[in-house]
Order: C-alpha cells, then sequence, then structure tokens
C-alpha cells in the first residue's frame, strides 16, 4: 500500500509532465509564423559634430544627431503566444579602422493591447550616435534598421528584422559646436 506522500508525489509528476507537453504544443503552435512586416523610416535632419567624449577619454570623437519618421503597422506580430515587443533602430555603417558598426538609436516596448499602428514624424533618437573616431562626417553609407525582440509566453525569444531599411548619408563639414 502507498503512502500519502507517495500518491501525492505521482499526481504532481503527472500534473508537471501534462503541464510541460501542453506548453510544448502551445509553443510549437506559433514557432512556424512569419514575424516580419514592412516599416518604412526617412530622415529629416542629419547634423555631425566633432566633439570630446569625456566618458572614454578626452578625444575628440564624431557624434551624430538625426530626426526620423517611422510608419509601420506592428498588429499582425500579435497572437495569444506574444505578450510583448521590443522595437528597437539601429544604424549600421562601416568606417576605415571597423568594417561593421553597429549603433542602437531609439528602442520602444509595446505591450499586448497597447497601439501597434507607429506613425511618428521628426523623432529624435534616444541614445547618443558617437563613433569611436571620425568615422561619421562624410559616410555615404548609413543604413537605418527597425528590429524586434517577441516576448513570448512560451518558447524562444527571436529577434525579427523588419521588411525595408532606410539609407542616408552625413554631411561632408562639422556643424559648429559650442563645446
Amino acid at each position: 500500500m502507498h503512502s500519502v506522500f507517495t500518491r501525492g508525489n505521482a499526481i504532481l509528476a503527472y500534473t508537471l509532465s501534462v503541464l510541460a507537453a501542453l506548453t510544448f504544443c502551445c509553443f510549437i503552435s506559433t514557432v512556424f509564423i512569419d514575424y516580419r512586416t514592412n516599416a518604412a523610416m526617412n530622415t529629416v535632419k542629419v547634423v555631425v559634430k566633432n566633439v570630446p567624449d569625456y566618458s572614454a577619454s578626452r578625444e575628440k570623437n564624431d557624434l551624430g544627431f538625426l530626426t526620423f519618421d517611422l510608419q509601420t503597422d506592428l498588429t499582425n506580430l500579435f497572437n495569444w503566444n506574444v505578450k510583448e515587443l521590443f522595437l528597437y533602430l539601429t544604424a549600421e555603417y562601416s568606417t576605415a579602422a571597423n568594417k561593421l558598426n553597429q549603433v542602437v538609436l531609439w528602442d520602444k516596448i509595446i505591450l499586448r493591447g497597447e497601439n501597434t499602428v507607429l506613425d511618428f514624424k521628426n523623432l529624435n533618437t534616444k541614445y547618443y550616435f558617437w563613433d569611436d573616431g571620425n568615422g561619421l562626417m562624410g559616410n555615404p553609407n548609413v543604413t537605418l534598421t527597425l528590429s524586434w525582440n517577441i516576448i513570448p509566453n512560451a518558447g524562444l525569444l527571436p529577434s525579427i528584422f523588419a521588411l525595408g531599411q532606410h539609407v542616408f548619408h552625413f554631411p561632408s563639414e562639422y556643424t559648429t559646436s559650442r563645446v
């Protein structure tokens, strides 16, 4: 005859096994969904300055300023397995010192139930656009890309790139700075 603890352990183990199987079935039902969507970006104003970077050294580095427009509809990304989206806008460019530079300029968290149609005009960057040298002035090929992480109820944490990018260039002269 089994004791109460043995029977309780068997019931608990069986319940956890069933819950694990159901969680896996829930995960597998959304793992093959295509979470890409179109995003339209445009730069409105682009400025580059050569200022001292006091956080790392006293050398003068390039600091880029830009305002941008962003339009996208993320409604179709939300299903029962998506808790929230973490959006981030990155700038990619190359310099003589580094073949690939990636800088996060802006981010936003969108929770389930919030407005998922984004139509931003003249939005400033949230983070500084520092270069570790003088690679921004006159750079002809800076690419803005919108990406997002899907925070699921169960499953993987995918990183998705939007369909659509925006390429712009920095001016070939520094803007005068009062620093």
